[in-house]
């Protein structure tokens, strides 16, 4: 087989419908909008939730209480194994360094340090949270982990 001789399977390609090119078409005179109303008019989208005028049932169901998931701050995940990229010359690694060198974004709130790769050299880390793995790993190859 080659490229010039492939071929889409049975029923993979479809006309594109053709509205309002007259009744022999299936799709003509009101184009498939039904009769008269909103939704018949060129523009109009009801929005969600919208029922005609009805009070919403959103509306009509209390809302009480408070969620916090709203508000919750995600860390931003960096592996151990991440940080080789960084020069030889770095010895203390914070959001500043890791931004600089293109591993978190520069408005980044809150760092988590996952021990997932080796760390050769000592380096001084601070971050917001670490792993039980990476700090331990950190320890081991004569560093520091700082919460901060």
């Amino acid at each position: 087989m080659k490229l010039h001789e492939l071929k889409n399977v049975a029923g993979a390609i479809h006309r594109k419908k053709r509205v309002g090119c007259g009744e022999g078409g299936g799709h003509g005179k009101t184009s498939g909008r039904g009769g008269k109303g909103q939704s018949a008019r060129s523009g109009s989208s009801i929005r969600p939730g919208f029922e005609g005028g009805q009070m919403p049932l959103y509306r009509k169901l209390p809302h009480r209480g408070f969620n916090q998931a709203a508000f919750r701050v995600e860390p931003v995940v960096v592996n151990l194994g991440d940080l080789a990229v960084l020069d030889q010359k770095i010895t203390a690694v914070d959001a500043l360094v890791l931004a600089q060198h293109g591993l978190v974004r520069k408005d980044e709130k809150a760092i988590k340090v996952l021990g997932d790769g080796e760390l050769t050299r000592a380096l001084k880390i601070t971050a917001a949270k670490f792993s039980a793995t990476a700090k331990a790993k950190i320890e081991k190859a004569g560093g520091e982990a700082i919460v901060g």
